[in-house]
């Protein structure tokens, strides 16, 4: 049975209400008040913070992954590597990695993942430091169906999810992409959606939005072209030793809004 691949499955609109959340922390030994809802956005609201250094000097990734279903070194090394070669943060890019039990569902909405994060996350944004949570899921998406699977969604301005489940049941077997490479062209293809792309917060310098895939870019090679939704996403990734780059155009739209 051949797989459409929704790599890209964008939540373009606020769908959670918040309430005022705060709570007080310690960084560098100063206690601070938290506004958690800054980290609580439309995606792509926050891409010229995450890609200058004007507001945040240093980025921390909170990786969170239900026991069993943690991505691999490699991936984690090279999307580290996607952020340093994207970014300015003179201050570094660190990832503090922990392990959840499962929450004990075989599907998972939207809402449902939001409601994890806000169980379960501890970072959020300081003076000089920017958050981004990153939840590594057992079971899968609610957006699920006989004619395709979504991998992953970029749902808030500092927030996507994996569906690590499906993921591992799509890789490192014969005709399958290596799990690492999977695993890479999703992570970054989602968070370049919350870098702005394709014109979701990081203007476009040129016009490369797909009109029939909106917020994707329409170079059949890049990192953000729509084409992973479709089986033949998955079959192209097993011909591969590397996940796709962003075009030059793609590169563009981000250097104009603060990043490299």
């Amino acid at each position: 049975m051949k797989y459409r691949v929704l790599i890209a499955s964008l939540i373009l609109t606020i769908l959670f209400g918040c309430s005022k959340d705060e709570t007080n922390t310690t960084d560098e030994d100063q206690t601070i008040n938290i506004d958690k809802n800054l980290n609580r956005q439309t995606t792509g609201s926050s891409a010229n913070d995450l890609l200058s250094d004007n507001s945040f000097k240093s980025m921390v990734i909170e990786l969170v992954y239900v026991d069993g279903f943690e991505p691999t070194q490699a991936t984690i090394n090279n999307f580290v590597s996607f952020l340093s070669n994207r970014t300015f943060k003179p201050n570094g890019i660190t990832v503090e990695k922990r392990a959840i039990p499962s929450p004990g569902k075989d599907t998972y909405t939207i809402e449902a993942i939001a409601e994890i994060e806000r169980e379960q996350r501890e970072l959020y944004n300081t003076d000089n430091k920017i958050a981004v949570w990153a939840l590594f899921i057992d079971g899968k998406s609610d957006k699920d169906s006989n004619s395709g699977v979504v991998l992953g969604t970029a749902y808030w301005n500092t927030s996507f999810v994996i569906y690590e489940e499906t993921i591992q049941g799509l890789s490192n077997s014969p005709f399958e992409p290596d799990r690492d490479l999977l695993e890479t062209t999703v992570i970054t293809h989602e968070f370049g959606h919350i870098l702005g792309l394709t014109n979701l917060g990081s203007p476009l310098q040129s016009e490369h939005e797909d009109d029939e895939h909106p917020k994707h870019c329409n170079v059949e090679s890049c990192l953000m072209y729509w084409s992973a939704e479709t089986g033949a996403g998955i079959t192209n990734l097993t011909n591969m030793s590397s996940a796709p780059q962003l075009d030059a155009q793609c590169i563009a739209d981000l250097q104009a809004n603060g990043g490299k």
